[in-house]
């Protein structure tokens, strides 16, 4: 099942990048966190655009990280309408374990926790892009009605933070690739499934969920025996 735990030593798979996009002349943010998302600080819950430099956020692998630079971009900016590719996901409340509808951009990353994942990747914490959760348990890409912002978190080296939905979202370092392979203390990027990974592992944790769901009317509708 989708799920997803507290910090432990567990450790997760690692990942390299996020993206942002360019269309006939207008940016739109693919990758970040909305505007309005409250995530886990060193003082509590707090909005994400309300967070700064040098901010202290939970993490799950490294505890309470400093933020080093904080990238604002509207999810959309173009005249024109939309184009599809850069709709976010509409995640009804439960869908993924999360306590209240959200919206998470196509292109940001985060990490479900399942034993399909650990029999498959020999990791029971996956992270994978949210265009592969479309149609996953009522989740659905949709039009954008108004402008919202993206607020992408950096950090020293890369995180994961958790969200008060229950989510847990991929944040990228504030530094490059090369910066990170030439910094020992950076470390290693986190590296996120393959799009074809990814959909196997989708797959598989719904063709889990659909057994559970036939094992569990089967046993409902079993007669019932009183006992000798």
């Amino acid at each position: 099942m989708f799920g997803w735990k507290s910090a432990n030593g567990w450790g997760a798979k690692r990942m390299s990048e996020t993206t942002g996009a360019y269309d006939g002349g207008a940016v739109g943010a693919r990758s970040g966190l909305k505007s309005g998302t409250r995530v886990a600080t060193a003082i509590g819950w707090r909005s994400v655009e309300a967070l700064a430099e040098g901010d202290l956020v939970l993490t799950f692998d490294a505890g309470l990280q400093r933020i080093t630079k904080v990238t604002r971009q509207l999810i959309w900016s173009g005249r024109s309408a939309c184009p599809k590719r850069l709709w976010p996901l509409n995640v009804p409340a439960g869908a993924l374990g999360n306590r209240k509808a959200l919206t998470i951009l196509p292109d940001q990353y985060v990490m479900i926790e399942s034993d399909v994942g650990e029999d498959l990747f020999g990791d029971p914490f996956s992270l994978i892009s949210a265009r592969a959760l479309d149609g996953v348990n009522g989740i659905t890409v949709a039009p954008l009605e108004h402008e919202l912002e993206a607020v992408i978190l950096h950090f020293e080296s890369d995180q994961v933070v958790f969200a008060e939905s229950g989510v847990l979202y991929y944040c990228p370092s504030a530094c490059g690739l090369l910066d990170q392979a030439m910094n020992e203390r950076v470390g290693p990027p986190y590296t996120a499934l393959t799009a074809e990974d990814a959909d196997v592992l989708v797959m598989c944790i719904e063709s889990e969920q659909g057994m559970q769901q036939v094992w569990a009317g089967s046993n409902a509708c079993a007669p019932g025996y009183a006992a000798a």
